[in-house]
């Protein structure tokens, strides 16, 4: 047999096609800004195409709390179903593990290859990796769930924590995130711990509700999706118009936290509807086979946008920024699934996970959890 190099097997299964549909919009819109802000640091002028940069800064106020939203709604399964110390083996496994293999493939790749690349790297950087994830590109996330995941498993099952002192803890550590943040003190990983905590119990609250079948009709309404979408556009537009106010992407989410928080769960809500839509519709199937694969994509995009851009820029002398944008977008989706897929055939599933999978090898389930 040859090799599937697009995995559509996943469609197939029981899966929670909602769950894979937003993952799928998550994953697209962290892509966007990752490539954009590459495209900008080549000194291209971005500046001039202003409705790019706008859409980047859009985008950033709610792609990430999605992803922690997401897993906080499985927590309460996965600890139905396995006990704490495995749980934490099998975060370390998916999570923690392919966060070392793929930071230091990149950042030996970034040093090796330092007169092609706009990475400015030092033998010292693989410190970050420990300390200061945020300053290796992408991968900060990996990191931060996992750590994020086992602080809230230990305080639910060892402190007892109840959800709503979960939620009270996780509201004093994302204010205290905002505060560092405004006075300039770099916490390294510890911050992305305090900033994302009371997304991860915000999942966790809403888990019974989201997860009822009963429900699903009403998520996946146009009632639904119309009373949203007033909220959506006013929060993305004040988040948009303050920042380019200030001349500051990050300005909303540090000095007006409340505010951002509010601004960033609307977004979250808006698109799990959509979500909820595109399942109800059976519409957009790639989009689920996106999803199904974001960790994956998620751990070699920037190397795979990286190398397309160097080739379109210095091969072909691409330098039109959209045109770059698009292309190595589709190629940051494409490619990994692809590597992916080969690697699962040729049985070098080591690259994303400790744990071999099951069945015949081929492919590892990405956990809802």
């Amino acid at each position: 047999m040859g090799i599937k190099l697009i995995n559509t097997d996943m469609l197939k299964n029981n899966r929670l096609a909602w769950v894979d549909y937003t993952r799928g919009i998550a994953i697209i819109l962290v892509l966007y800004r990752h490539i954009f802000e590459g495209i900008s640091r080549t000194g291209l002028p971005t500046a001039e195409y202003s409705y790019l940069e706008h859409a980047n800064i859009i985008f950033y106020s709610f792609r990430m709390p999605l992803f922690f939203i997401l897993s906080g709604i499985f927590i309460g399964k996965s600890l139905a179903k396995r006990p704490v110390g495995k749980l934490i083996a099998n975060k370390f496994s998916i999570l923690l593990y392919p966060y070392f293999v793929w930071s230091i493939l990149q950042v030996t790749l970034q040093l090796v290859l330092s007169k092609y690349v706009n990475a400015d790297r030092h033998a010292a950087d693989y410190a970050y990796i420990l300390f200061f994830p945020r300053r290796i590109d992408q991968f900060w996330y990996l990191y931060a769930l996992f750590n994020v995941t086992v602080l809230y498993m230990l305080t639910r099952e060892k402190l007892k924590l109840g959800i709503w002192q979960q939620l009270l803890l996780g509201a004093g550590m994302y204010l205290v995130s905002s505060y560092v943040t405004q006075k300039s003190i770099d916490l390294g990983f510890v911050y992305d711990i305090l900033h994302y905590y009371i997304f991860f119990a915000l999942g966790d609250l809403l888990s019974a509700r989201i997860l009822d079948q009963g429900n699903f009709s009403r998520f996946a309404s146009w009632k639904t999706f119309l009373l949203l979408l007033p909220v959506f556009v006013a929060g993305q537009f004040y988040f948009l118009t303050k920042n380019l106010e200030v001349n500051d992407n990050l300005y909303v989410e540090a000095w007006q936290p409340v505010l951002f928080a509010v601004i960033a769960v609307s977004g979250c809500a808006f698109m799990a509807c959509i979500a909820f839509l595109l399942q109800r519709y059976n519409a957009l199937r790639m989009l689920r086979v996106v999803g199904f694969h974001s960790l994956y994509i998620y751990v070699s995009h920037v190397l795979v946008a990286s190398a397309v851009r160097l080739v379109l820029m210095k091969g072909l002398g691409v330098t039109n920024v959209p045109v770059l944008l698009v292309i190595c977008l589709a190629a940051a989706i494409i490619i990994p699934i692809m590597i992916y897929n080969i690697a699962m055939h040729y049985g070098a599933w080591w690259l994303y996970s400790l744990e071999k999978p099951a069945g015949n090898g081929k492919t590892l389930a990405v956990q809802n959890a």
